[in-house]
């Protein structure tokens, strides 16, 4: 029942003076608001001749805005007057896309187009939870609900991770651009992969002439050559219990995802061969090889549902599946947290047998909160021991850090809106440097 048939009995309730036998009243006009309601009902469209689906957007980017429609087909025999409630979760940020309430008029056989807007607020998997209809009678005194799902399996939309540090990526490349000026990519015996052929000149090395080559053309030619370019980046992301800490607006996971789809796009773009691994516990996401049109977007759709694990991290299993995978030297960088705990007791017993075989380069988050604590003078005893504590933060930081270099390591520790472009300026600059 709606308000309907109480303000019509309520109303009803005004004459009670004028009957002469009052309880009798009350009898008939109950029973006549009851019957109305009934008759209502009946009349009101049953929710489940009313057919829906939904269209539009699979994947949008965190940040963004994507449009969901619920289409509904009204295949009784009369008019669909009601209330549609399409109901997501939260973290989805669904809004109608109409003005004014979802209040709904389906003629019979006719449909119906209503959009949701969705701007999520964190990124994964966020589904429909249900759809809800409610079919009004044609006195409004009464209606049917139904709740449901439009489609098995339910409709669910995929956040891809923010990344906002695109916006470095023509600024890195022209940086990437100049360091493959200044490399020497043709010579007398440089380089490992084969360029082109030449005819010789007094001076060359004869272990370059390429005998049938030269017999075909008779003449004598030489190969040159260029340095290898397929080159190996493994990005590793820590998703433990030291991923789950929020700096400033994000958890550092969210961070570590951006600065690892920089580096990625990155280093696709100079011919660099990129793998990513997720690992706490187990491996969680694993994408590796594939073409560089391809292997970016494979990244960002195995990471959008990743979310931290509240585990220590098994370094030792790091160690062992970056040693397993790759058998030639590369560039490994590992997203985690100058945490000395676990750092001191997971990763600095594995690290020799790593940084001996690999390039291997340590990317983390920089707390804000810590540098804030140590800047400002402390007015209360509360503040004292929080100083006190940040500073011990810090020396352990300080620790870790240098026992890193000690095994040859590159350390990068970053705000978390400066990882991204630090850690490409960091690969940049072992490139430059012949490092990688």
């Amino acid at each position: 029942m709606t308000w309907r048939a109480a303000a019509l009995l309520g109303a009803g309730a005004l004459t009670l003076p004028l009957w002469p036998a009052p309880w009798l009243g009350v009898l008939l006009m109950t029973g006549a608001v009851l019957v109305l309601t009934v008759v209502d009902w009946t009349l009101a469209v049953p929710p489940g001749a009313v057919r829906a689906s939904r269209q539009g957007a699979r994947v949008v980017w965190l940040g963004d805005t994507a449009t969901v429609a619920v289409h509904l087909h009204n295949t009784a025999a009369r008019p669909l007057r009601g209330l549609v409630r399409d109901a997501w979760v939260p973290s989805a940020g669904a809004r109608p896309g109409f003005p004014g309430a979802p209040r709904v008029r389906i003629d019979p056989g006719a449909r119906v187009v209503l959009p949701t807007l969705l701007t999520p607020t964190r990124r994964g998997d966020r589904p429909a939870v249900r759809l809800t209809l409610r079919s009004y009678g044609p006195l409004g005194l009464a209606f049917r609900q139904r709740s449901r799902e439009p489609e098995t399996p339910p409709w669910t939309l995929r956040v891809l991770p923010r990344f906002a540090s695109r916006r470095h990526l023509p600024e890195k490349l022209a940086r990437l651009r100049a360091i493959d000026g200044t490399e020497v990519a043709r010579g007398r015996g440089q380089g490992t992969e084969f360029d082109a052929l030449r005819e010789y000149v007094v001076g060359d090395d004869v272990r370059s002439v390429d005998w049938r080559a030269s017999a075909r053309r008779a003449d004598v030619l030489v190969r040159t050559w260029r340095p290898e370019r397929d080159r190996r980046v493994v990005c590793v992301l820590d998703t433990g219990r030291t991923a789950a800490v929020r700096v400033g607006d994000v958890p550092r996971l969210d961070a570590a995802i951006e600065a690892a789809l920089l580096l990625a796009a990155l280093a696709g773009r100079a011919g660099d061969r990129v793998d990513l691994l997720a690992v706490d516990e187990t491996v969680r996401v694993a994408v590796t090889g594939g073409s560089q049109s391809t292997v970016l977007a494979r990244m960002v759709n195995a990471l959008a549902p990743l979310t931290p694990n509240l585990v220590e991290t098994n370094f030792a299993l790091v160690a062992g599946e970056i040693l397993r995978r790759e058998r030639h030297r590369c560039l490994v960088v590992l997203f985690t947290a100058l945490e000395a705990a676990a750092l001191g007791e997971g990763l600095l017993p594995v690290l020799p047998r790593l940084a001996a075989r690999h390039q291997v380069v340590v990317a983390a988050v920089h707390d804000p909160v810590l540098t804030d604590l140590t800047t400002r003078t402390p007015k209360q005893v509360r503040e004292v021991y929080a100083t006190a504590a940040a500073w011990r933060a810090l020396t352990d930081r300080d620790r870790v850090r240098a026992a890193l270099h000690r095994h040859g390591v590159t350390v990068v520790d970053a705000p978390a809106d400066q990882l991204a472009p630090m850690v490409s300026d960091t690969y940049l600059r072992l490139k430059a440097l012949g490092q990688l």
